[in-house]
């Protein structure tokens, strides 16, 4: 995972803007709402294949992401922050691939629908696990400040940006990306599940 190494280096300028976030009076849940929805004027700029308008739009998404769970340590973290949280998130990483697919569905259907195969696989494997863990009160060591327990994997919040950056730089090569990044997804959804299975027995 690199989101370890990420965390090091936007850690000062995301805390300091949710330092001042939190001094306008401004909620944690409200940050993620609106972060959602810059997130969701991806999907027209995507289809109308305006992909570097579509960056800026995932890339502000990304960094309210970042801010509204530094917020939420500042005003009390909360169940109800952490599953709106998690849940926007699932549905913009697949809201990316399908705005490419309606962009280009005759090159891109294919590969956009296993790359978001790939997502249920990762998503499912994460949040089925994370519910289990709560249950049996098992406590994350790297990241003992979140909501849910993040199990590890090849392809998290910063390969997914990543390779969303990527699909918007390139977007000619959106099917071998889209490949590559899906196979990835499936090495980490099958490392999860046996990993996790082994852990909860």
């Amino acid at each position: 995972m690199l989101d370890r190494y990420a965390i090091k280096i936007i850690r000062w300028p995301i805390n300091t803007t949710a330092k001042l976030v939190h001094k306008t009076g401004i909620k944690a849940d409200q940050v993620t709402l609106f972060g959602f929805m810059l997130g969701l004027m991806s999907f027209p700029a995507l289809a109308l294949q305006e992909y570097n308008i579509a960056l800026v739009f995932i890339l502000l998404n990304r960094i309210l992401d970042a801010v509204d769970g530094a917020v939420a340590r500042i005003q009390g973290i909360t169940d109800s922050g952490g599953f709106l949280d998690i849940t926007l998130d699932f549905l913009f990483y697949s809201l990316v691939p399908f705005g490419f697919v309606v962009a280009e569905p005759n090159a891109n259907a294919v590969a956009g629908a296993f790359l978001i195969f790939a997502f249920i696989g990762t998503g499912s494997s994460f949040l089925a696990f994370a519910i289990m863990a709560s249950k049996q009160k098992i406590e994350n060591p790297v990241y003992k400040h979140k909501s849910l327990y993040y199990i590890g994997g090849l392809t998290e919040g910063t390969e997914t940006i990543l390779c969303f950056i990527l699909l918007c730089l390139f977007p000619s090569s959106f099917t071998t990306i889209a490949y590559i990044f899906a196979t990835l997804c499936w090495i980490t959804t099958v490392s999860r599940i046996w990993a996790g299975y082994q852990t909860l027995k």
